[in-house]
């Protein structure tokens, strides 16, 4: 039996939609016919999952790009976005038969193919990347990408079950944000709401469940509201409409389960919507109803003076009913109306050529943003991190002192808001106000506070390292980068070589005389560095983290680089082959009669690989393999003949010397918390001494006694708990 799929099959299907656009002047008819018929042709022999006719798909895909408005290589390039990535049509004929606009639509959308979730972060920032690049050129490749990736949610119930959830989080991470700052806000909620049906299926069915209770006991409700404020309204303005809507599936599932609220505790479940003719009207009905209802302190939000950035524009205030249910009310012209509806998209239909080009291009300045940060990142993981972060939805606007908002992700701090203002300011910074009073720089700013960034002219300053771990969005952490690995490259090296031994120390790498220096060349090459020194830059100025590289680093090592003996010097083989016990319960190999000692550098633990060092007149000193001051190449290092094999006696009990140091918030109690800790634990403790550090912390150094390295780690474990606690290190490191 044939597979060839017949045309009445889904010819009807399409019809429906062609008449809509044979009926709209906007649309070249003829064109979009054509386009469709070499889809149809293309696309014959396939199916989706479903067992529908695979036309179904881009023909669904171009219907929604109408109901946005899009433009007419829009539709086509949707029709056609399948055809070269899919079929035996390549670019060239596309570039031929519809010319160059459409071609590089499709060229965009077909480049993009899929983003892979986080098991394969390169791949993933390599198709963000890509991504980010086509919407630079052409903000339409994204929008129509946005069109599949609905369609293909809306059909997701014929994908296996680890698809549907895959595709879920990578829509919810990814496109739905997207969709939001393109200001596509219907796109955006129903990708969210689809994509917690499968993530969440329980979740999605109470919130839907009590959802269709609010919606059912709320109609009169809401109709009583809209009857009450159009009274008011028509008198006084012309063209008042007023609409309702109750709040999508996915606005409450963030407030509940991961704000952690109660449903009643959610005051926008039910909205009002006023839309008028002009922007003194807005600000008008926004008196008539405050005078109506009882406003809630701290609901009302100005976006008509100050728009979000995705251009959306509004007056919000949330008021109590006469009955004391609360509600909120969204007022707004119907140019804003149109924007907050469709973003980007309403300029297809309402601004090119109008004037609005400019106000276009302004507000996607977030994707140049956006790729200059992935360029200045140089590990993959590190990229897909800022642009998920960048893209978050929940954002903060701040001020600078001369009213100028910065729009801000959630959970910034004052050095954000200094490097949203510019890279200039942010790397003299140093010191801040919020509403005239001086902060920490870790301090987190909040939506409508006051910031006033403090810098310094002083000749060499710039920013702290420290800050990588403190700032939020990916456009302050590449403007640090940048800096260091503009002004300290030769300090780059140093730092980056030493936390690179530091760490080949820390997971026991050995090598023999001369692999060294090949073994990290090689390293280099693979993480495609010119030369050793600018990956040692690299990890000095932080855009690489050597310890996210250490499991392939390891993997390599043990293949083709580990040697048996890394630590056994060849002339200590000849030595008899009895054992010294020390009082530390330390095992020495081939030594008689020697006075041993635990390095004060390292202060070795039971449990911890060791290694002893021969020092004249002062008998066997024992070091931690990872000690600063054991060489990586021991075979190849001065003396190699003192260092000695040594290890634990696992049948000896026995208690040890050992230092932290325990970074934490300067709050009140915290030195008094960390003591208390330590006593509970029944720890022996020695010294203890607290002093402040920069930006508002402090550090507290002791001395315990512990029995091994287990028995320390439990401790740091309890420690960390603590209230303020950022950091634990060893003090004998």
């Amino acid at each position: 039996m044939s597979n060839e799929i017949k045309l009445e099959e889904y010819d009807d299907h399409f019809s429906d939609f062609f008449e809509l656009v044979k009926n709209n002047s906007q649309y070249d008819s003829e064109k979009i016919e054509k386009a469709y018929t070499l889809a149809y042709e293309a696309h014959k022999n396939q199916r989706r999952r479903s067992g529908e006719p695979y036309i179904m798909h881009p023909v669904a895909v171009a219907k929604i790009l109408y109901e946005l408005g899009m433009d007419n290589e829009c539709i086509i390039g949707a029709l056609l976005h399948d055809v070269v990535e899919d079929t035996t049509y390549d670019l060239d004929f596309i570039r031929e038969k519809f010319g160059e606009e459409v071609a590089v639509l499709v060229d965009g959308v077909t480049k993009l193919g899929k983003i892979p979730l986080s098991t394969k972060e390169e791949v993933q920032a390599e198709n963000i990347r890509k991504m980010f690049i086509a919407m630079n050129q052409d903000v339409r490749v994204i929008i129509i990408k946005l069109a599949d990736r609905l369609h293909n949610m809306r059909t997701l119930q014929f994908m296996p079950e680890y698809k549907q959830r895959e595709k879920s989080l990578e829509t919810l991470e990814i496109y739905a944000p997207i969709a939001h700052r393109l200001g596509i806000r219907a796109v955006k909620e129903e990708l969210e709401d689809l994509a917690i049906r499968y993530l969440d299926p329980i979740a999605y069915r109470e919130i839907e469940s009590s959802l269709d209770m609010k919606v059912s006991e709320g109609k009169q409700f809401l109709d009583d509201i809209k009857t009450q404020i159009k009274e008011k309204l028509e008198p006084i303005m012309k063209d008042v409409t007023i609409t309702s809507r109750v709040k999508s599936v996915h606005g409450i599932f963030r407030k509940v389960y991961i704000k952690g609220k109660n449903f009643e505790e959610i005051y926008d479940i039910y909205a009002i919507r006023i839309i008028v003719d002009s922007m003194i009207d807005c600000y008008n009905a926004l008196g008539i109803v405050h005078d109506m209802f009882t406003p809630l302190p701290g609901r009302f939000k100005d976006y008509i003076s100050t728009p979000k950035p995705n251009m959306y524009q509004s007056l919000h205030t949330t008021v109590l009913s006469k009955k004391g249910i609360p509600f909120e009310i969204q007022i707004r012209t119907w140019d804003m109306h149109r924007t907050a509806e469709y973003g980007i998209a309403a300029h297809w239909k309402y601004k090119i050529g109008k004037g609005g080009k400019d106000n276009l291009d302004k507000s996607l300045q977030w994707i140049h943003q956006m790729l200059e940060n992935g360029d200045s990142a140089e590990n993959a993981e590190d990229m897909v991190s800022s642009i998920k972060g960048d893209l978050s939805i929940d954002e903060i606007y701040v001020f600078t002192p001369k009213g100028d908002v910065k729009s801000l992700p959630k959970g910034s701090t004052v050095i954000d808001f200094a490097y949203a203002i510019h890279s200039a300011v942010g790397n003299r910074m140093i010191g801040a106000k919020i509403d005239g009073r001086i902060v920490p720089l870790d301090t987190v700013v909040k939506t409508g506070q006051v910031v006033e960034i403090i810098t310094s002219n002083q000749q060499g300053k710039g920013p702290s390292r420290d800050w990588l771990g403190i700032v939020k969005s990916g456009e302050a952490r590449s403007k640090i980068r940048a800096w260091f690995k503009k002004e300290k490259r030769d300090e780059n090296i140093v730092q980056g070589k030493a936390d690179l031994e530091h760490e080949f120390k820390r997971n026991y790498l050995r090598f023999e005389a001369g692999q060294y220096d090949e073994f990290v060349k090689k390293i280099a090459e693979r993480q495609h560095f010119d030369s050793v020194e600018d990956f040692y830059a690299a990890i000095g100025y932080g855009g690489v983290q050597i310890s996210r590289l250490m499991p392939g680093i390891k993997d390599e090592y043990n293949r083709n680089w580990k040697i048996k003996e890394p630590v056994a010097p060849s002339v200590n083989k000849v030595v008899k082959t009895h054992q010294t016990k020390s009082s530390d319960g330390v095992v020495v190999e081939g030594i008689d009669n020697c006075l041993i000692n635990m390095a004060k550098c390292c202060s070795p633990l039971p449990g911890e690989p060791i290694i002893g060092f021969i020092t004249r007149g002062h008998g066997l000193t024992v070091h931690r393999r990872d000690c600063k001051n054991v060489p990586v190449d021991i075979a190849n290092s001065p003396e190699p003949e003192r260092w000695i094999s040594a290890h634990w006696d696992s049948k000896v009990k026995v208690e040890a010397r050992s230092s932290l140091d325990v970074y934490a918030i300067d709050r009140d109690g915290v030195v008094l918390d960390i003591t208390t800790t330590i006593v509970n634990a029944h720890v022996k403790l020695h010294t203890i001494n607290a002093r402040p550090i920069n930006d508002g912390n402090c550090i507290t150094s002791m001395s315990i006694t512990v029995n091994n390295k287990e028995h320390l780690d439990a401790i740091i474990r309890l420690l960390s708990k603590i209230n303020g606690v950022y950091l634990i290190e060893r003090g004998d490191n």
